[in-house]
């Protein structure tokens, strides 16, 4: 990854690292490069979640395409998948999205998409650094040529609602389904989504004050949710997070529902109608051994990617698979989007629940779980520590060690955060003591690095 570019766009506090400066440098650099590459100007959209910070991001950013040329069409407030499928819809040359994701409000981020929906390449996102950084001033428009503002933020939100409830066949009767919208994007398009069918919804965490988001709430803090399906006697619960790209799940138990066994219900519902293409679901390195269990017994193949749901979406585009994500809940269903989709995953599985005529708990319990402990090393924030970590010949060795000790009934997956200043320690085993064992143990290393 470049400089500003990583996994996820660029990402970071803001007023610290993440500055109305380089927002609206990104902004200039974003609409260059296009014209560049289009020989004309280009049309932008932009989309943002509910954080105090994505105003004045979006200001920055619109102010810098507008001088260079480019016009933009503002959505407001609408999940990340949103701007995805509208910036196509619309034939728009470009989608940005100001968000952090799952991250706490002070963080922020900027991503962008290109005219088919999809992150832009790597080469692309060099192109604009070069450009954001560079000693070369950006050639700014004069006159007629400076870009304008074209609305339609109604239009666009009630067509992305569209998309989504045509997705599905059923009206979803007799469901009752409580929803957590993180404070984040979904509460611009949960509601009415879901008042689009006959299923009872109701909804928790919708009123984002923009510091609010993420905060004990939403796919990242699952236990408030847990205890109110239960406590209200719903079939089952819905969480996303700040800006409604991923999902999880809470069964009538309190159990929770992750990406995994999301993709073996979904996984197993398309292999049965016909519609698995290359009978595989694609998923990440970081996946529970379960899905592979799940997939061995089902006569179902699982391709296996690094994490990022761009690696994931890479090989399902490439190999044309339909469905594949992330344990963390980031699903993509490629017959109907070009990102991950929470709200999307949530009516397809949803979908299959009132088919089955099964409750939640036993719909998922087709997939398997092995104990997983998963613990987070904070490091310093400075350009190239995660690096240089990863790269230690001890921490190399020690990992080793703990997987010769496991013998095969377990495995260890340590790994840099794409878009924190971590380092992630995954670990399973034959039971969570020997999982957390181990993981305290290689911690206690990278701790020492």
């Amino acid at each position: 990854m470049g400089k500003l570019f990583g996994t996820d766009g660029i990402r970071g506090v803001v007023g610290e690292n993440l500055t109305v400066d380089l927002a609206f440098k990104t902004g200039k650099a974003i609409a260059a490069v296009l014209k560049e590459e289009t020989g004309r100007k280009p049309l932008i959209t932009i989309g943002k979640d509910t954080r105090i910070s994505s105003d004045m991001l979006e200001s920055a950013l619109i102010a810098g395409i507008c001088a260079v040329g480019g016009d933009v069409m503002p959505f407001g407030v609408l999940p990340t998948p949103a701007v995805a499928y509208l910036t196509v819809l619309r034939g728009a040359d470009a989608g940005i999205v100001i968000s952090a994701s799952h991250n706490p409000y002070e963080h922020n981020g900027i991503k962008v998409f290109n005219e088919k929906g999809y992150k832009l390449p790597d080469e692309t996102e060099e192109k604009i650094e070069e450009k954001i950084l560079g000693d070369k001033p950006i050639a700014v428009a004069t006159h007629d040529q400076i870009g304008v503002l074209r609305h339609g933020i109604k239009q666009a939100k009630e067509a992305y609602i569209n998309h989504l409830a045509g997705s599905i066949e059923s009206d979803l009767s007799g469901l009752r389904v409580l929803v957590d919208c993180s404070n984040g994007a979904a509460s611009a398009t949960a509601p009415e989504l879901f008042g689009r069918f006959h299923c009872y919804a109701d909804f928790i965490h919708r009123e984002p004050d923009g510091v609010n988001i993420n905060d004990h709430c939403g796919s990242t803090h699952l236990d408030s949710l847990s205890e109110r399906v239960v406590a209200g006697h719903y079939d089952i619960g819905v969480a996303f997070d700040g800006d409604a790209d991923r999902c999880l799940l809470v069964d009538e138990t309190g159990g929770v529902i992750d990406g995994d066994k999301i993709m073996a219900v979904c996984g197993m519902d398309l292999k049965r109608h016909g519609k698995l293409d290359g009978n595989t679901v694609v998923a990440t390195v970081m996946s529970n051994l379960g899905l592979h269990e799940f997939c061995r017994n089902s006569g179902i193949e699982l391709a296996i990617t690094s994490v990022g749901d761009r690696n994931v979406l890479e090989k399902m585009v490439e190999c044309g698979y339909r469905v594949g994500g992330e344990q963390s809940g980031h699903m993509i269903f490629t017959e109907f989007a070009t990102t991950g989709d929470g709200e999307l995953t949530a009516l397809q599985f949803l979908q299959i629940l009132v088919r089955s005529g099964k409750k939640a708990s036993e719909l998922a319990s087709v997939c398997p779980q092995y104990p997983q402990v998963l613990l987070n090393v904070a490091v310093s924030n400075e350009r190239g520590v995660k690096e240089c970590i990863m790269s230690s010949e001890t921490l190399r060795e020690a990992v080793e060690q703990e997987e010769r000790d496991l013998a095969g009934e377990g495995r260890v997956l340590v790994r840099a955060s794409g878009t924190e200043a971590l380092i992630r320690v995954m670990v399973e085993a034959k039971t969570e003591e020997i999982a957390r064992q181990v993981a305290e143990r290689l911690v206690k290393s990278i701790k020492t690095l």
